[in-house]
């Protein structure tokens, strides 16, 4: 069984940047499966991320495209990491932060479910917001800074883009993020606008999670992102991911009854959250506090 063959989430990763650099180098599987004296099924394989990786196959496919010594380091890291079982990327280790992990799953996704305690999500942050959140961050230089808020943004791009379709986007949040001052009020009045200018989009969905519905399942389970991921060629889809992130990494889960219990915390949190309107009517009443606050 592919099952027992450890994350699929590093693997998947791993093909995506090998199958990039291949185009950019130009290069056809077939040819670089010659010059590499290997087999077309085994390249293939390793680009679609069914099964482990040699970091020897890595570092021979990396000088053939040209990779950047740099990424040619992160990718063979990575390869070390496909044979993991269940799979925590920490941040500052081998695999450095511009090499965006996550991002290459989100771009991948057909189906988003997010749900946040703490911050407004990355992908419906406004400028103001994402910069007054890494204000906080001491340890980084104010370019890092800017260029985080940055990659923030250009993220958002896919809510907005045409081929493929945009991901479906299903959002519950805390009503103690909205309440919570990020910046200043004018910035935050600014943040909870945009929330309902999104939210207007036929693919998204933002829904409040009232603070009187008292401790639930979402509580105890912390924020977290569900991917689910489109049928490509009609074979069977991607298995979903569950992103968790914490200060110094993220775990990606991806096993069948680690996503059946996530599959439970939503559907507690769908039930125990105003509907659409509801939610609206509570961020305009906000809007007005914060304003007047």
């Amino acid at each position: 069984m592919a099952d027992d063959m450890g994350s699929t989430v590093p693997r998947r990763q791993l093909g995506r940047a090998l199958r990039e650099l291949r185009t950019e180098a130009r290069m056809t599987l077939d040819g670089a499966a010659e010059t590499l004296h290997c087999s077309r099924q085994k390249m293939w394989r390793i680009e679609t991320g069914l099964g482990p990786v040699r970091a020897l196959d890595v570092k021979a496919m990396c000088e053939l495209y040209g990779a950047t010594p740099e990424l040619a380091g992160a990718l063979t890291a990575l390869a070390n990491e496909t044979k993991a079982k269940g799979w925590w990327h920490s941040y500052g280790d081998a695999i450095p932060d511009w090499f965006e992990l996550y991002v290459g799953l989100e771009s991948a996704a057909s189906r988003l479910r997010e749900y946040e305690d703490t911050l407004i999500p990355g992908l419906l942050q406004t400028r103001g917001y994402a910069s007054g959140v890494y204000q906080h961050r001491s340890r980084i230089s104010e370019n890092e800074r800017e260029r985080l808020v940055e990659v923030r943004l250009q993220r958002q791009t896919l809510l907005e883009r045409r081929l493929p379709p945009p991901p479906q986007f299903e959002v519950v949040l805390s009503e103690a993020v909205l309440l919570r001052l990020v910046g200043s009020p004018a910035t935050m009045a600014g943040q909870l606008r945009h929330l309902l200018d999104v939210g207007r989009l036929p693919h998204v969905t933002i829904r409040v999670l009232p603070l009187s519905a008292g401790l639930h399942f979402g509580a105890v389970a912390g924020p977290f992102v569900m991917l689910d991921f489109p049928l490509r060629n009609r074979v069977e889809p991607d298995p979903s991911v569950v992103y968790s992130e914490s200060l110094t990494g993220a775990l990606y889960l991806d096993r069948k009854e680690e996503l059946a219990i996530y599959e439970e915390v939503w559907a507690s949190l769908t039930s125990l959250a105003l509907d659409e309107q509801q939610s609206r009517h509570l961020i305009n009443k906000i809007i007005g506090e914060v304003h007047h606050g």
